[in-house]
């Protein structure tokens, strides 16, 4: 629900912190700006205003993006029960509190969940302050009991111990019961105790983590992502699976197709495309993208609506997927498979000749479709298309902005399973020769542009690790995610037009603060960036381009990533900076995404298609879902980047003791960070391992150098290093120089002009004389990764 302008004029410092406090939902910079009806420079003052009262300790920030008053309770946050008094009500204190003020207490508003709460419990609650207390009202409830270590069983003489997978956890932990667990069985233990008598408890045996599918496992145990579905969500979903498609636009006649990863589980998304006989759209295309209708399935309040919403979004790890919807709908009566009639939301669009879209409308259709390609074998067919074309000396028959040949007249020989010739004429060359259009829309409203290698994990039918290597980026991949930014775009303008709720996908420009750190990190490459300009994505694309083909490419543009804001979903349109659109909400995948499903819900309601739209309940709760699938998201990134280093951690196990070539990724004070090349996975390399002289750190050029040879080590050099530890259970990779005895002893690095100042980072300063230099090992932190990453 939008908030009522109150006033206009940059605020005081006591009206901001008045607005704080009496929101009814998280207050960040923008809702403050739109409140106060700031715009343009003051907007920058404001900026600047609320960093003053920070460092002044009148308010601070918390996830989110929002604000709260310094002592004061988030208005969405985290919490974990404490008590449930005579009258059978919850009381929780937050779950993190580091203010100076007492931790405050909040009564639990459970609505109607009486004595679903338990003490121990964690639950996702937006906050509101009635008088001196606060109230909670829950959103979600989290990973049941109190603090859950995964870890890994070992024993030393009689003693049982917990080694915790996560990295940042150093401290193994005594086990008071450990059940039926064995030394060497992956197990999930409870803290019990006081500080500084803390042990664990095991509470489930996960078994063995070096085994097939365990990667995954640790990954799902330790963010407490939910794997399996109750039984009622099951039953609903093989009910609903039954029902009749019932009246809708009938697109079976369009020969309308699939185009996915080879080993895609599911196929939410189909696309069409011919030229437009439309006088008024001389030279264009008309296309249709078909989308798996999954509101027909999945009704508002349902179990499985409910069900959908806890997950957010479907997880994807290299062995199995965990998916948002029961199996039933994801990869049977939802996913678009060849031959069977599907229900879909269709988005019918007409597309200028010049890439632009002209205009658009949404169905609810029937469609069959006609076939499912992989990437590699549509790309295959449609090469050597143009192959066969050049060989007879015509012009070239399709129209891309870019044609690349990817693969040889053997390759397209053996394509599996091969395109059917029909399909070649009457699909793919059309599809093509349009996506030709949005490409060269695309070059002009010139995205971000990072093409950055993606890793892909080989696994054979026994779930061993056969190799890792960069995903190969082919234009079928470029021609769907053009259809799908067309859709999606289409979609959030189809929603404003009709002045109806819109999930935003958004993505804000990077704060003056990065630019100011890529400034400097440019200059160690002699690449000049002016902070004065006007930033937009093509200033990035700029500078990718004068770099050429530099060593240094690759880790440039993963600093420019990291330059980057993380795109959120919220009904706020802020735009999209990355794809340079003003309005864009994510329409194409509501078997994985709840974000599409409450899009979807949107239009059914706005175009009249009949049930399963968005409601008044869902319609006033937006901003709330839109924390909560951003977090559901950022939850889902970690867990399968995380998953992703333990599988190449367990790759390169073998080679422990080899020689392997590496690309510095970041540099510490405390030593640099280093990743395979072909790859990836980060490593330390500690300084203590560098030499027996001193090196001293550069701020400034981010560099490691030694005080007497002059040695440097800096971000993008290239070097052989021997991989000194791989350990597939907490994904971590420890690298030496190839000519230092491992362990050894020596001089960390030194800053300020200091002699041997101290690392930076946990565990920083510890031992008798911390002014003193720091010999040997002797305060290095264990298990620290590149901030970045």
């Amino acid at each position: 629900m939008a908030r009522k302008q109150i006033r206009t004029g940059l605020p005081t410092r006591e009206q901001i912190l008045e607005f704080i406090e009496s929101s009814d939902s998280p207050a960040g910079k923008r809702e403050l700006a739109r409140a106060f009806g700031l715009s343009g420079a003051d907007k920058i003052a404001l900026k600047q205003l609320l960093r003053d009262m920070g460092d002044e300790g009148l308010i601070e920030a918390t996830p989110g993006r929002a604000f709260t008053k310094l002592g004061g309770v988030p208005k969405v946050t985290v919490l974990r029960i404490v008590d449930i008094d005579d009258s059978g009500t919850a009381w929780a204190v937050p779950e993190r509190w580091e203010a100076q003020a007492p931790e405050p207490r909040l009564r639990v508003q459970e609505r109607g969940r009486r004595g679903a709460l338990a003490p121990g419990d964690r639950i996702l609650a937006r906050t509101e302050q009635r008088g001196t207390g606060y109230l909670a009202h829950v959103m979600k409830k989290l990973l049941k009991g109190s603090e859950l270590v995964l870890g890994v069983v070992h024993q030393e003489g009689e003693n049982f111990w917990l080694r915790p997978v996560e990295k940042k956890e150093r401290r193994e932990l005594p086990i008071s019961d450990r059940g039926k667990a064995e030394p060497g069985d992956l197990v999930l233990a409870e803290k019990v105790g006081r500080p500084p008598r803390i042990s664990a408890r095991v509470d489930a045996v996960l078994g063995d983590p070096f085994a097939p599918r365990s990667f995954s496992l640790i990954a799902i145990h330790k963010y407490g992502i939910p794997h399996e579905f109750p039984d009622h969500v099951l039953a609903e979903a093989e009910r609903v699976a039954k029902l009749d498609l019932g009246e809708r636009e009938d697109l079976t006649h369009l020969p309308i197709v699939a185009i996915d990863p080879a080993d895609a589980r599911d196929h939410d998304d189909a696309v069409w495309a011919a030229r437009d006989e439309d006088p008024g759209n001389q030279g264009g295309w008309q296309a249709v993208v078909a989308i798996a209708d999954v509101s027909f399935y999945v009704r508002p309040g349902s179990a499985l609506d409910k069900e959908a919403r806890r997950r957010g979004n479907s997880v994807y790890f290299p062995d199995r997927v965990v998916p948002m919807l029961p199996e039933t709908l994801s990869a049977e009566i939802c996913s678009l498979k060849e031959g069977e009639d599907r229900a879909a939301l269709a988005c019918h669009l007409r597309i200028g000749a010049d890439g632009q879209l002209k205009s658009w409308r949404f169905t609810r259709a029937r469609v069959r479709i006609a076939a499912n390609i992989a990437y590699e074998d549509a790309q295959a067919a449609i090469d050597g298309a143009n192959a066969a074309a050049a060989q007879e000396g015509e012009e070239e028959a399709i129209e891309v902005s870019s044609p690349t040949c990817y693969f040889s007249e053997a390759d397209m020989v053996r394509a599996d399973p091969p395109v059917r010739p029909e399909l070649i004429e009457a699909v793919l060359k059309p599809l093509w020769a349009c996506w030709g259009a949005l490409s060269r829309a695309r070059a002009k409203r010139a995205p971000l542009d990072l093409d950055l290698p993606e890793r892909q994990v080989m696994l054979d039918e026994k779930g061993r690790i056969t190799s890792v290597e960069p995903r190969e980026r082919l234009d079928a991949h470029r021609l769907i995610e053009d259809y799908m930014i067309a859709a999606n775009v289409a979609a959030a303008k189809a929603l404003e037009a009709k002045k109806a709720p819109v999930m935003y996908r958004a993505h804000l420009p990077p704060s003056r603060e990065k630019l100011a750190a890529l400034k400097d990190y440019l200059k160690t490459f002699e690449v000049e960036f002016a902070l004065g300009q006007v930033i937009r994505p093509e200033t990035f694309n700029h500078i990718i381009e004068r770099i050429g083909d530099a060593d240094f490419r690759p880790q440039v543009m993963e600093q420019i990533l990291r330059t980057q804001t993380q795109a959120y979903y919220g009904p706020e349109n802020v735009g999209h900076f990355g794809l340079a659109l003003g309005s864009y909400a994510h329409f194409t995948s509501p078997i994985r995404r709840y974000s599409d499903l409450i899009v979807h819900r949107s239009l059914v309601r706005a175009y009249h298609l009949g049930e399963g739209g968005l409601t008044d309940a869902d319609t006033e709760a937006m901003e709330v879902t839109g924390e909560l699938i951003s977090q559901l998201e950022r939850r889902a990134m970690q867990a399968e980047r995380e998953t992703l280093d333990r599988y190449v951690a367990a790759y390169l196990s073998e080679r422990v003791g080899e020689l392997v070539d590496c690309r510095i990724t970041g540099v510490q004070s405390f030593g640099f960070f280093a990743t395979v090349e072909g790859l990836g996975g980060d490593g330390l390399v500690p300084v203590s391992t560098l030499g027996s002289e001193y090196y001293r750190y550069d701020e400034t050029t981010q560099s490691l150098i030694g005080e007497e040879s002059g040695t440097r080590f800096e971000p993008g050099q290239r070097l052989k290093l021997r991989l000194a530890e791989a350990n597939p259970v907490s994904g971590g990779l420890r690298f030496e120089l190839p000519d230092q005895p491992s362990g050894a002893g020596h001089r960390p690095a030194r800053r300020d002009g200091r002699r041997g100042g101290r690392p930076e980072g946990k565990g920083a300063g510890k031992g008798p004389d911390r002014k003193g230099p720091l010999r040997g090992k002797r305060g290095r932190p264990a298990n620290i990764r590149h901030q970045g990453r």
